[in-house]
């Protein structure tokens, strides 16, 4: 709710609740209705409005906007009516912003964000992140998959939808600041029932560190699960990436020079990823197993990733990795994120 009768601060106002995807009530004054000023989930007070705002009930969440924060009369005025704090224009108007956003978008849990890395090129990473995604929404969990590797060529073309109309990494080049959860997932292309952010087939598009952090904190906002893509190299982006992971798995085949490529890998993401883990894929080579693997590398094993006969068969045919609920692949990222996501140890 704004309650101001100043157009130039109301503009101002309405600017910032659309930059954070809220609708805002306008009132010149407290509304009659008392009900309206006590259910509204913050209340933006222009410094004008104060005084026609005295005796209203005491509440949580009022906010005065207007003045200097040096005059006297302001805090008096916000003590009168019960406001927070005092901000000042331009100058508070990205605490502001997120301040509305997180109202506009509720104070649910986090998605739990899992991101997946290859131990070497070719490990299976980009089709496990796929397979993990694909399973969550299947289950009824709002899903979220990021494709953090440019170089990758698109998750939407492992998942069939290159096609779909949506935006892509290149659209948020110049995003900045806080990015409203709710209108990102709105924006991003809809696959099997969960929301893509991938790379179009254009030029490659340098996305600023800055951009990554924003987007990537809007959609673990909204909630459920996100999964990212990670890759193997680590500049500022991915660090960004590897900031808001809650758990890293670290697909790893069962051979000396992938564990010896995955121990260099780990090593970096490591120091920015406080929880590593691996994922073991067979076939094995000689006197190696999933333990062997995960104990040469000094991390806790989650998992055993099995053969999927299958797999290029159902691509060929449409049914994206972890598609089939009865295939080896569905059934491994059903296990794990009923661990997951029961607070349990999903090793």
């Amino acid at each position: 709710m704004i309650v101001t009768e100043d157009p130039v601060l109301l503009d101002d106002l309405l600017r910032l609740c659309a930059a954070a995807g809220a609708d805002p009530q306008v009132h010149h004054s407290v509304p009659d209705d008392r009900q309206a000023w006590e259910g509204a989930p913050l209340v933006l007070v222009g410094e004008d409005a104060a005084a026609r705002c005295r005796g209203v009930p005491r509440r949580r969440g009022v906010l005065l906007v207007g003045g200097g924060q040096d005059d006297p009369r302001v805090w008096r005025s916000a003590v009168e009516i019960g406001a927070d704090c005092v901000l000042r224009l331009p100058e508070a108007e990205g605490w502001l912003v997120d301040r509305i956003a997180d109202v506009a978008e509720g104070h649910g849990r986090p998605a739990l964000t899992v991101g997946v890395i290859g131990g070497r090129g070719g490990a299976g990473a980009s089709t496990l992140a796929c397979a993990l995604a694909v399973t969550a929404a299947r289950e009824g969990r709002r899903t979220m998959l990021v494709d953090g590797d440019p170089l990758g060529g698109g998750l939407d073309v492992l998942l069939g939808g290159e096609q779909s109309e949506g935006r892509r990494w290149p659209d948020f080049v110049a995003s900045r600041g806080r990015v409203a959860g709710g209108a990102l997932e709105e924006s991003l292309p809809s696959v099997h029932g969960l929301r893509v952010l991938s790379w179009d087939r254009g030029d490659a598009v340098l996305v600023p560190p800055e951009a990554v952090c924003s987007v990537l904190a809007a959609a673990r906002r909204r909630g459920g699960v996100v999964v990212v893509d990670v890759p193997r190299r680590v500049d500022e982006s991915v660090a960004e990436v590897l900031a808001q992971l809650d758990l890293g798995l670290l697909v790893v085949p069962g051979e000396l020079r992938a564990v010896s490529a995955a121990r260099r890998v780990a090593a970096t993401v490591g120091m920015v990823l406080g929880d590593l883990r691996v994922v073991a894929r067979g076939p094995y080579s000689a006197g190696l197993d999933e333990k062997w693997v995960a104990e040469a590398l000094e991390l806790p094993l989650a998992g055993e990733l099995p053969v999927d006969s299958g797999l290029l068969a159902d691509l060929d045919g449409g049914i994206p990795p972890g598609g089939g609920a009865r295939g080896p692949l569905g059934r491994f990222c059903s296990a794990f994120w009923e661990r997951a996501l029961a607070g349990g140890d999903p090793s």
